[in-house]
């Protein structure tokens, strides 16, 4: 995609190589040294020209470590702004356009705040991420194409794939491009597959309006405000929960108060649930408390 937030702003194109794993083999290594890194930079610099052969003018930037995907969709795009914010203070040689800068390990260790989360490791799916930055005309152009092309027909050359199945020791079943907003619809999927679809819409402001606003409103799921670059959540007291969702039930008997209690506890785990995912996409989370006899739509405001 071209940027659609502040930083990498709108003349960057943001993508990643998304590598699938098969099997549940260990990973040898989440990142790479700077030879590896830059080997491999070579070879997705020459994949991305096949798809639009003006990439081969525009800068790319990429890291030799690959990445969950809730680390990479998260608003302003961090690791893709990092790599930006990184290539900048890097020495230039020659001519614009056409540079390919590839960050790996020193002593073990990535720059900046490019180390891969140990809290995310194990998934079926692992992004290298890349931006590619130059000409604005030329940049939007490249955009359109892989916008066009890459989800249908985005496959990794040969050598990328067994290079990066060789350099990280992964298991690759298939290794493909995507940009930025096919990583978004490719999550809105699993996510409906995962039964978390009410949530997406709060997910999708927050990656490409941080600064707009939406709701989740939708019972018996929790109430969510997503507004000013945050979610806030309505935590309800179990008078104000039965007041909102429930106002038809009694208490009349011990099973209807244990049936309420059951649906409760439900919707708290639920809750914790959402605040999880939100957490793990880096939006700030923030709960409201809610007693009865609040409006507590207006609680979040």
């Amino acid at each position: 995609m071209s940027s659609a937030s502040s930083d990498p702003s709108a003349v960057h194109v943001l993508g990643a190589l998304a590598l699938e794993l098969r099997g549940d083999a260990p990973v040898a290594s989440p990142h790479l040294a700077q030879a590896e890194a830059g080997e491999l930079a070579e070879l997705i610099a020459h994949d991305l020209a096949r798809f639009a052969p003006e990439a081969a003018g525009l800068e790319l930037l990429t890291v030799g470590a690959h990445y969950d995907p809730v680390e990479l969709l998260r608003p302003g795009w961090p690791l893709h702004r990092e790599l930006d914010q990184l290539a900048a203070r890097a020495p230039r040689a020659g001519g614009e356009g056409g540079r390919i800068i590839a960050f790996g390990t020193h002593e073990g260790r990535l720059p900046g705040a490019l180390t891969p989360s140990p809290d995310y490791t194990g998934g079926p799916l692992r992004l290298v991420p890349f931006v590619l930055g130059g000409d604005a005309d030329t940049v939007a152009t490249v955009g359109d194409a892989f916008e066009r092309e890459l989800l249908e027909r985005g496959m990794a050359g040969a050598a990328t794939a067994l290079a990066a199945q060789g350099s990280f020791g992964l298991l690759v079943e298939h290794a493909r491009y995507l940009t930025a907003h096919d990583l978004a619809a490719m999550m809105a999927l699993q996510y409906e597959h995962a039964g978390l679809a009410p949530l997406w819409p709060v997910l999708e402001t927050a990656l490409l309006e941080p600064e707009g606003e939406t709701w989740l409103d939708a019972p018996p799921e929790p109430l969510v405000r997503y507004t000013g670059g945050e979610a806030r959540i309505a935590l309800f007291s179990p008078q104000a929960w039965h007041a909102h969702y429930a106002p038809e039930s009694t208490c009349d008997s011990d099973e209807a108060r244990e049936r309420l209690h059951r649906r409760f506890g439900h919707f708290e785990r639920r809750q914790r649930q959402i605040a999880a995912v939100l957490g793990a996409h880096g939006v700030a989370v923030h709960f409201v408390h809610c007693s009865a006899g609040e409006d507590c739509r207006a609680a979040l405001g």
